[in-house]
Protein backbone atom coordinates (compact mmCIF):
# COMPACT_ATOMS: atom_id res chain seq x y z
CA UNK A 1 0.00 0.00 0.00
CA UNK A 2 1.15 3.33 -1.27
CA UNK A 3 1.72 5.15 2.35
CA UNK A 4 1.88 2.57 4.26
CA UNK A 5 4.35 4.41 6.75
CA UNK A 6 3.24 7.70 5.72
CA UNK A 7 3.04 8.38 9.45
CA UNK A 8 7.07 8.31 9.55
CA UNK A 9 7.50 11.79 8.50
CA UNK A 10 7.32 13.96 11.17
CA UNK A 11 3.56 14.14 11.70
CA UNK A 12 2.27 17.39 13.79
CA UNK A 13 -0.16 16.03 16.17
CA UNK A 14 -1.64 19.04 17.24
CA UNK A 15 -2.70 19.87 13.41
CA UNK A 16 -6.67 20.15 13.02
CA UNK A 17 -7.96 17.15 11.21
CA UNK A 18 -9.14 18.67 7.66
CA UNK A 19 -8.04 21.76 8.12
CA UNK A 20 -5.25 23.90 7.32
CA UNK A 21 -5.14 27.66 7.89
CA UNK A 22 -2.88 29.85 5.39
CA UNK A 23 -1.70 32.76 7.54
CA UNK A 24 1.54 31.57 8.15
CA UNK A 25 3.18 28.74 5.79
CA UNK A 26 3.44 25.18 7.29
CA UNK A 27 5.65 22.78 7.69
CA UNK A 28 6.39 19.99 6.12
CA UNK A 29 4.90 18.01 8.65
CA UNK A 30 1.72 19.96 9.41
CA UNK A 31 1.57 19.03 5.69
CA UNK A 32 1.62 15.31 6.02
CA UNK A 33 -0.51 14.98 8.97
CA UNK A 34 -3.00 17.41 6.72
CA UNK A 35 -3.11 14.69 3.92
CA UNK A 36 -3.71 12.06 6.05
CA UNK A 37 -7.23 13.69 7.02
CA UNK A 38 -8.96 14.87 3.26
CA UNK A 39 -10.00 11.80 2.33
CA UNK A 40 -11.78 9.31 3.99
CA UNK A 41 -9.46 6.51 2.79
CA UNK A 42 -5.96 5.77 2.04
CA UNK A 43 -6.38 4.30 -1.73
CA UNK A 44 -9.32 5.45 -4.15
CA UNK A 45 -8.74 3.96 -7.15
CA UNK A 46 -9.33 5.76 -10.60
CA UNK A 47 -8.18 8.90 -12.77
CA UNK A 48 -10.66 10.88 -13.14
CA UNK A 49 -9.88 13.42 -9.78
CA UNK A 50 -6.20 13.68 -10.39
CA UNK A 51 -6.42 14.19 -13.95
CA UNK A 52 -8.82 17.19 -12.97
CA UNK A 53 -6.34 18.68 -10.63
CA UNK A 54 -3.60 18.03 -12.73
CA UNK A 55 -5.21 20.20 -15.44
CA UNK A 56 -6.05 22.92 -13.51
CA UNK A 57 -2.23 23.00 -12.48
CA UNK A 58 -1.66 22.75 -16.05
CA UNK A 59 1.40 19.96 -14.99
CA UNK A 60 3.18 18.57 -18.03
CA UNK A 61 6.76 16.86 -18.14
CA UNK A 62 6.50 16.35 -21.81
CA UNK A 63 10.09 18.66 -21.75
CA UNK A 64 11.57 15.30 -20.27
CA UNK A 65 12.39 11.94 -21.11
CA UNK A 66 9.55 9.90 -19.05
CA UNK A 67 10.35 6.43 -17.54
CA UNK A 68 7.55 4.79 -15.88
CA UNK A 69 8.26 1.79 -13.77
CA UNK A 70 5.81 -0.93 -12.57
CA UNK A 71 6.12 -4.46 -11.22
CA UNK A 72 5.64 -6.61 -7.71
CA UNK A 73 8.94 -5.92 -6.42
CA UNK A 74 11.81 -4.03 -8.11
CA UNK A 75 10.80 -1.04 -8.84
CA UNK A 76 12.72 0.82 -6.50
CA UNK A 77 16.01 -0.64 -7.27
CA UNK A 78 15.56 -0.42 -11.49
CA UNK A 79 14.68 3.01 -10.52
CA UNK A 80 17.91 3.65 -8.68
CA UNK A 81 20.24 2.14 -11.39
CA UNK A 82 18.27 3.92 -14.35
CA UNK A 83 18.77 7.13 -12.13
CA UNK A 84 22.98 6.16 -11.95
CA UNK A 85 23.32 5.74 -15.59
CA UNK A 86 21.82 8.69 -16.21
CA UNK A 87 23.71 11.23 -14.01
CA UNK A 88 27.29 9.41 -15.33
CA UNK A 89 26.34 10.68 -18.46
CA UNK A 90 25.95 14.61 -17.33
CA UNK A 91 21.99 14.44 -17.68
CA UNK A 92 19.72 15.95 -15.04
CA UNK A 93 17.46 13.22 -13.74
CA UNK A 94 14.70 13.47 -11.30
CA UNK A 95 12.82 10.51 -9.68
CA UNK A 96 9.72 9.79 -7.98
CA UNK A 97 8.98 6.51 -5.63
CA UNK A 98 7.13 5.11 -2.98
CA UNK A 99 6.88 4.44 -0.04
CA UNK A 100 9.80 6.13 2.46
CA UNK A 101 11.52 4.23 5.07
CA UNK A 102 12.32 7.45 7.36
CA UNK A 103 12.10 10.64 5.69
CA UNK A 104 9.28 11.74 3.56
CA UNK A 105 11.58 13.05 1.27
CA UNK A 106 13.05 10.49 -0.24
CA UNK A 107 10.07 10.37 -1.98
CA UNK A 108 11.92 12.63 -4.61
CA UNK A 109 15.36 12.57 -5.49
CA UNK A 110 16.68 15.44 -7.75
CA UNK A 111 20.06 14.63 -9.47
CA UNK A 112 20.45 11.90 -6.17
CA UNK A 113 20.30 13.96 -3.81
CA UNK A 114 16.80 14.79 -1.47
CA UNK A 115 15.31 18.12 -2.08
CA UNK A 116 14.95 20.52 0.67
CA UNK A 117 11.58 20.26 2.58
CA UNK A 118 10.85 23.59 1.71
CA UNK A 119 10.06 22.27 -1.85
CA UNK A 120 7.46 19.82 -1.18
CA UNK A 121 5.33 22.63 1.23
CA UNK A 122 5.43 25.05 -2.30
CA UNK A 123 4.38 22.26 -4.02
CA UNK A 124 1.73 20.57 -1.89
CA UNK A 125 0.52 24.60 -1.62
CA UNK A 126 0.00 24.51 -5.21
CA UNK A 127 -1.77 21.30 -5.53
CA UNK A 128 -3.95 22.66 -2.63
CA UNK A 129 -4.80 25.37 -4.52
CA UNK A 130 -5.29 23.75 -7.66
CA UNK A 131 -7.80 21.31 -6.53
CA UNK A 132 -9.68 23.80 -4.82
CA UNK A 133 -9.80 25.70 -8.45
CA UNK A 134 -11.68 23.01 -10.10
CA UNK A 135 -15.25 23.77 -10.96
CA UNK A 136 -17.48 22.42 -8.45
CA UNK A 137 -16.69 21.38 -4.99
CA UNK A 138 -12.89 20.91 -4.21
CA UNK A 139 -11.55 17.72 -5.35
CA UNK A 140 -10.79 15.05 -2.81
CA UNK A 141 -7.47 13.12 -3.15
CA UNK A 142 -5.40 10.63 -1.48
CA UNK A 143 -2.18 11.07 0.28
CA UNK A 144 -0.30 9.08 -2.46
CA UNK A 145 -2.04 11.26 -5.02
CA UNK A 146 -1.48 14.58 -3.58
CA UNK A 147 2.34 14.10 -3.33
CA UNK A 148 2.51 12.48 -6.43
CA UNK A 149 1.14 15.29 -8.13
CA UNK A 150 3.39 17.54 -5.67
CA UNK A 151 6.39 15.21 -7.02
CA UNK A 152 5.38 16.20 -10.65
CA UNK A 153 4.98 20.11 -10.10
CA UNK A 154 8.38 19.66 -8.98
CA UNK A 155 9.98 18.22 -11.43
CA UNK A 156 8.05 20.24 -14.15
CA UNK A 157 9.46 23.07 -12.44
CA UNK A 158 12.91 21.69 -12.50
CA UNK A 159 13.11 20.90 -15.94
CA UNK A 160 15.35 17.86 -15.89
CA UNK A 161 16.45 15.96 -18.76
CA UNK A 162 15.11 12.53 -17.50
CA UNK A 163 11.97 12.11 -15.17
CA UNK A 164 11.73 8.64 -13.59
CA UNK A 165 8.24 7.15 -11.99
CA UNK A 166 7.73 4.16 -9.81
CA UNK A 167 4.49 3.47 -9.49
CA UNK A 168 2.60 2.90 -6.50
CA UNK A 169 0.15 0.04 -6.77
CA UNK A 170 -0.55 -1.86 -9.95
CA UNK A 171 -0.41 0.64 -13.20
CA UNK A 172 -3.40 1.46 -14.76
CA UNK A 173 -5.38 3.19 -12.15
CA UNK A 174 -2.23 4.66 -10.70
CA UNK A 175 -1.82 7.93 -10.16
CA UNK A 176 1.51 8.28 -11.96
CA UNK A 177 -0.71 6.83 -15.23
CA UNK A 178 -1.65 10.65 -15.81
CA UNK A 179 1.44 10.91 -17.62
CA UNK A 180 2.07 9.33 -21.07
CA UNK A 181 5.61 7.80 -20.69
CA UNK A 182 8.40 7.28 -23.43
CA UNK A 183 9.28 4.06 -21.98
CA UNK A 184 7.47 2.10 -19.84
CA UNK A 185 9.11 -0.95 -17.21
CA UNK A 186 7.37 -3.70 -15.64
CA UNK A 187 10.05 -5.28 -13.47
CA UNK A 188 8.01 -8.39 -12.01
CA UNK A 189 4.64 -9.20 -11.65
CA UNK A 190 3.67 -11.61 -8.79
CA UNK A 191 0.61 -11.58 -5.70
CA UNK A 192 0.62 -8.77 -3.78
CA UNK A 193 -2.97 -6.16 -3.40
CA UNK A 194 -4.74 -8.64 -4.02
CA UNK A 195 -7.57 -6.99 -2.80
CA UNK A 196 -7.32 -3.63 -5.17
CA UNK A 197 -5.77 -5.93 -8.41
CA UNK A 198 -6.93 -9.28 -9.07
CA UNK A 199 -6.05 -12.84 -6.98
CA UNK A 200 -4.33 -13.95 -10.06
CA UNK A 201 -0.77 -13.20 -12.37
CA UNK A 202 -2.95 -13.20 -15.24
CA UNK A 203 -5.35 -10.03 -13.71
CA UNK A 204 -2.54 -8.22 -12.07
CA UNK A 205 -0.40 -8.45 -15.43
CA UNK A 206 -2.79 -6.74 -16.84
CA UNK A 207 -3.65 -3.91 -14.01
CA UNK A 208 0.25 -3.10 -14.47
CA UNK A 209 0.39 -3.23 -18.34
CA UNK A 210 -2.03 -0.04 -17.97
CA UNK A 211 0.98 1.96 -18.34
CA UNK A 212 1.77 0.65 -21.55
CA UNK A 213 0.73 2.95 -24.59
CA UNK A 214 -0.52 2.51 -27.98
CA UNK A 215 2.47 1.65 -29.96
CA UNK A 216 4.42 2.58 -27.26
CA UNK A 217 8.10 1.54 -26.05
CA UNK A 218 7.99 -1.45 -22.96
CA UNK A 219 10.98 -3.58 -21.33
CA UNK A 220 9.42 -6.73 -19.51
CA UNK A 221 11.94 -7.75 -16.82
CA UNK A 222 9.92 -10.62 -15.56
CA UNK A 223 11.19 -13.92 -16.23
CA UNK A 224 7.97 -16.11 -16.81
CA UNK A 225 5.36 -13.57 -17.82
CA UNK A 226 1.67 -13.87 -17.80
CA UNK A 227 0.17 -14.72 -21.04
CA UNK A 228 -2.02 -12.18 -20.52
CA UNK A 229 0.74 -9.54 -20.54
CA UNK A 230 1.73 -10.89 -24.02
CA UNK A 231 -2.19 -10.21 -24.70
CA UNK A 232 -1.97 -6.62 -24.19
CA UNK A 233 1.54 -6.20 -25.67
CA UNK A 234 -0.14 -7.50 -28.76
CA UNK A 235 -3.56 -5.90 -28.30
CA UNK A 236 -1.17 -1.95 -28.37
CA UNK A 237 1.30 -2.90 -31.12
CA UNK A 238 4.20 -1.76 -28.43
CA UNK A 239 7.61 -2.31 -29.26
CA UNK A 240 8.54 -4.75 -26.56
CA UNK A 241 12.01 -6.14 -24.89
CA UNK A 242 11.06 -9.66 -23.32
CA UNK A 243 13.55 -11.00 -20.78
CA UNK A 244 14.91 -14.30 -21.25
CA UNK A 245 14.12 -13.35 -24.97
CA UNK A 246 15.75 -9.76 -25.96
CA UNK A 247 18.08 -9.91 -23.01
CA UNK A 248 19.34 -12.47 -21.30
CA UNK A 249 21.94 -13.34 -17.73
CA UNK A 250 24.13 -15.89 -16.57
CA UNK A 251 25.50 -16.01 -13.24
CA UNK A 252 28.65 -17.87 -12.21
CA UNK A 253 28.10 -20.88 -9.62
CA UNK A 254 29.64 -18.76 -6.46
CA UNK A 255 27.78 -15.51 -7.51
CA UNK A 256 30.67 -13.73 -7.89
CA UNK A 257 30.10 -12.50 -11.30
CA UNK A 258 27.63 -12.62 -13.89
CA UNK A 259 26.91 -11.76 -17.88
CA UNK A 260 24.29 -9.85 -19.98
CA UNK A 261 23.74 -9.97 -23.29
CA UNK A 262 21.05 -7.37 -24.53
CA UNK A 263 19.90 -7.07 -28.33
CA UNK A 264 22.84 -5.41 -29.93
CA UNK A 265 25.50 -4.90 -26.51
CA UNK A 266 27.15 -7.52 -23.83
CA UNK A 267 28.84 -7.54 -20.75
CA UNK A 268 31.03 -10.38 -19.37
CA UNK A 269 32.34 -10.96 -15.77
CA UNK A 270 30.06 -8.18 -13.91
CA UNK A 271 30.68 -7.52 -11.02
CA UNK A 272 27.74 -9.18 -8.73
CA UNK A 273 25.35 -6.14 -8.17
CA UNK A 274 24.24 -5.41 -4.62
CA UNK A 275 20.90 -5.26 -6.14
CA UNK A 276 18.92 -8.00 -7.01
CA UNK A 277 20.62 -9.07 -10.32
CA UNK A 278 17.17 -9.03 -12.55
CA UNK A 279 16.62 -5.55 -11.74
CA UNK A 280 20.23 -4.64 -12.63
CA UNK A 281 19.63 -6.44 -15.60
CA UNK A 282 15.80 -5.04 -16.19
CA UNK A 283 17.55 -1.40 -16.16
CA UNK A 284 20.45 -2.83 -18.89
CA UNK A 285 17.79 -3.36 -21.04
CA UNK A 286 15.64 -0.32 -20.76
CA UNK A 287 19.17 1.51 -21.41
CA UNK A 288 20.07 0.23 -24.49
CA UNK A 289 16.12 0.65 -25.97
CA UNK A 290 16.87 4.41 -25.18
CA UNK A 291 20.01 4.08 -26.58
CA UNK A 292 21.70 5.55 -23.56
CA UNK A 293 24.09 3.12 -22.18
CA UNK A 294 26.96 4.72 -20.56
CA UNK A 295 30.62 3.25 -22.36
CA UNK A 296 31.50 -0.46 -20.44
CA UNK A 297 33.80 0.66 -17.65
CA UNK A 298 31.24 2.61 -16.62
CA UNK A 299 28.54 0.51 -16.43
CA UNK A 300 31.08 -2.06 -14.16
CA UNK A 301 31.42 0.63 -11.92
CA UNK A 302 27.22 1.62 -11.42
CA UNK A 303 26.81 -2.41 -11.04
CA UNK A 304 29.00 -2.50 -8.78
CA UNK A 305 28.41 0.67 -6.63
CA UNK A 306 24.55 0.85 -6.87
CA UNK A 307 22.60 0.40 -3.45
CA UNK A 308 19.41 0.86 -2.22
CA UNK A 309 18.04 1.71 1.60
CA UNK A 310 16.29 -0.93 2.85
CA UNK A 311 16.91 -3.41 -0.32
CA UNK A 312 19.39 -5.98 0.61
CA UNK A 313 21.40 -3.22 2.64
CA UNK A 314 23.96 -3.86 4.92
CA UNK A 315 23.52 -1.89 7.66
CA UNK A 316 26.02 -2.75 10.12
CA UNK A 317 29.57 -4.92 9.54
CA UNK A 318 30.21 -6.10 12.81
CA UNK A 319 27.62 -7.33 14.29
CA UNK A 320 26.52 -8.48 10.40
CA UNK A 321 23.35 -6.62 9.96
CA UNK A 322 21.50 -7.00 6.79
CA UNK A 323 17.59 -5.62 5.96
CA UNK A 324 15.54 -5.98 3.27
CA UNK A 325 12.45 -4.57 2.34
CA UNK A 326 10.89 -8.18 1.38
CA UNK A 327 6.99 -8.81 1.72
CA UNK A 328 5.48 -11.18 -0.59
CA UNK A 329 6.40 -14.55 -1.89
CA UNK A 330 8.58 -13.40 -4.84
CA UNK A 331 10.61 -11.37 -2.94
CA UNK A 332 11.44 -13.88 -0.28
CA UNK A 333 11.77 -16.90 -2.92
CA UNK A 334 14.54 -14.41 -4.62
CA UNK A 335 15.94 -13.25 -0.74
CA UNK A 336 16.79 -17.26 -0.54
CA UNK A 337 18.46 -16.94 -3.36
CA UNK A 338 20.57 -14.54 -2.99
CA UNK A 339 21.59 -15.23 1.22
CA UNK A 340 23.71 -18.16 -0.47
CA UNK A 341 26.36 -15.47 -1.38
CA UNK A 342 26.90 -14.98 2.92
CA UNK A 343 29.22 -17.37 4.21
CA UNK A 344 27.67 -17.40 7.86
CA UNK A 345 27.32 -20.13 10.67
CA UNK A 346 23.88 -19.13 11.32
CA UNK A 347 20.89 -16.36 11.04
CA UNK A 348 19.25 -14.63 13.27
CA UNK A 349 16.12 -13.34 11.67
CA UNK A 350 13.73 -10.60 12.35
CA UNK A 351 10.72 -10.24 11.00
CA UNK A 352 7.48 -8.15 10.84
CA UNK A 353 4.71 -8.41 8.77
CA UNK A 354 1.17 -6.40 7.43
CA UNK A 355 -1.79 -8.54 8.20
CA UNK A 356 -3.06 -7.88 4.65
CA UNK A 357 0.22 -9.66 3.02
CA UNK A 358 -0.01 -14.06 2.18
CA UNK A 359 1.99 -14.33 5.28
CA UNK A 360 2.10 -18.12 5.18
CA UNK A 361 3.36 -18.22 1.82
CA UNK A 362 6.07 -14.99 2.03
CA UNK A 363 8.07 -16.83 5.08
CA UNK A 364 7.69 -20.30 3.71
CA UNK A 365 10.86 -20.10 1.67
CA UNK A 366 12.79 -18.67 4.18
CA UNK A 367 11.57 -22.08 7.03
CA UNK A 368 14.04 -24.15 6.02
CA UNK A 369 17.30 -21.50 7.04
CA UNK A 370 19.98 -22.92 9.93
CA UNK A 371 18.19 -19.57 11.74
CA UNK A 372 16.97 -18.38 14.83
CA UNK A 373 13.54 -16.58 14.28
CA UNK A 374 12.30 -13.51 15.76
CA UNK A 375 9.22 -12.10 14.82
CA UNK A 376 7.17 -9.60 15.88
CA UNK A 377 4.09 -8.08 16.31
CA UNK A 378 3.31 -4.45 14.16
CA UNK A 379 0.94 -2.21 14.94
CA UNK A 380 -1.55 0.17 13.48
CA UNK A 381 -4.37 -0.87 11.98
CA UNK A 382 -2.77 -3.25 9.30
CA UNK A 383 -0.81 -4.72 12.25
CA UNK A 384 -0.44 -7.97 12.36
CA UNK A 385 0.28 -10.26 15.88
CA UNK A 386 3.66 -12.45 15.87
CA UNK A 387 1.77 -15.17 17.07
CA UNK A 388 0.13 -15.36 13.83
CA UNK A 389 3.87 -14.97 11.84
CA UNK A 390 4.75 -18.25 14.06
CA UNK A 391 2.01 -20.46 13.36
CA UNK A 392 2.59 -19.56 9.65
CA UNK A 393 6.35 -20.94 10.48
CA UNK A 394 5.66 -23.95 12.22
CA UNK A 395 2.99 -24.83 9.58
CA UNK A 396 5.80 -24.46 7.08
CA UNK A 397 8.26 -26.53 9.22
CA UNK A 398 10.40 -24.36 11.24
CA UNK A 399 11.14 -25.78 14.80
CA UNK A 400 9.03 -24.04 17.34
CA UNK A 401 12.61 -24.08 19.67
CA UNK A 402 13.44 -21.69 17.15
CA UNK A 403 11.14 -19.40 17.11
CA UNK A 404 10.69 -16.76 19.86
CA UNK A 405 7.64 -13.82 19.79
CA UNK A 406 8.16 -10.19 20.40
CA UNK A 407 5.59 -7.14 21.00
CA UNK A 408 7.36 -4.86 18.94
CA UNK A 409 10.40 -4.81 16.05
CA UNK A 410 12.80 -3.26 18.34
CA UNK A 411 12.39 -5.86 21.07
CA UNK A 412 13.00 -8.44 18.67
CA UNK A 413 15.61 -6.89 17.11
CA UNK A 414 17.30 -5.48 20.43
CA UNK A 415 17.03 -9.90 21.57
CA UNK A 416 18.67 -11.05 18.18
CA UNK A 417 21.77 -8.52 18.57
CA UNK A 418 22.02 -9.72 22.15
CA UNK A 419 22.30 -13.03 20.84
CA UNK A 420 24.50 -12.76 18.58
CA UNK A 421 27.75 -14.95 17.97
CA UNK A 422 30.70 -13.61 15.55
CA UNK A 423 30.31 -15.34 12.00
CA UNK A 424 26.65 -15.35 11.98
CA UNK A 425 24.23 -12.56 10.13
CA UNK A 426 21.39 -10.93 11.05
CA UNK A 427 18.58 -10.37 9.08
CA UNK A 428 15.74 -7.68 9.32
CA UNK A 429 12.69 -8.40 6.95
CA UNK A 430 9.27 -7.92 6.22
CA UNK A 431 8.10 -4.42 5.61
CA UNK A 432 8.94 -1.07 5.21
CA UNK A 433 8.05 -0.66 8.22
CA UNK A 434 9.96 -3.51 10.19
CA UNK A 435 13.01 -1.74 8.31
CA UNK A 436 12.21 1.69 9.34
CA UNK A 437 11.68 0.27 12.99
CA UNK A 438 14.89 -1.32 13.10
CA UNK A 439 16.85 1.78 11.14
CA UNK A 440 15.57 4.09 14.09
CA UNK A 441 16.93 1.88 16.06
CA UNK A 442 20.79 2.35 14.55
CA UNK A 443 20.20 6.02 15.19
Amino acid sequence: MNNENNLKAGSAPNAKEGTLSSNTQKSLGQWLSYLESIHPSAIDMGLDRVKAVAQSMALSLSQSLVITVAGTNGKGTTCRLLEQAMLSQGKSVAVYSSPHLTDYRERVRYNGELPPANEFVKAFEFVEKSRKETEGDPITLTYFEFGTLAAMKMMQSWEVDVVILEVGLGGRLDATNIIHPDLAIITTIDLDHQDWLGNTREKIAREKAGIMRKNGNVVVGDLFPPSSLYDVVNELQANVRWATQDFVTVVASDYSEWSWKGKNSSYASLPYPKIPLQNASTALAALEFLELLPEEQVVRDIIKNTTMPGRQETISESPLVVVDVAHNPQATAEMQNWLNRYDVSKMRIVVGMLKDKSIAETLAPLAALNADWYVASTSGPRGCEAEVLENALVNAGTTIENIETFQTVASAYQRALADYQTGELILVFGSFVTVADVLAEQN
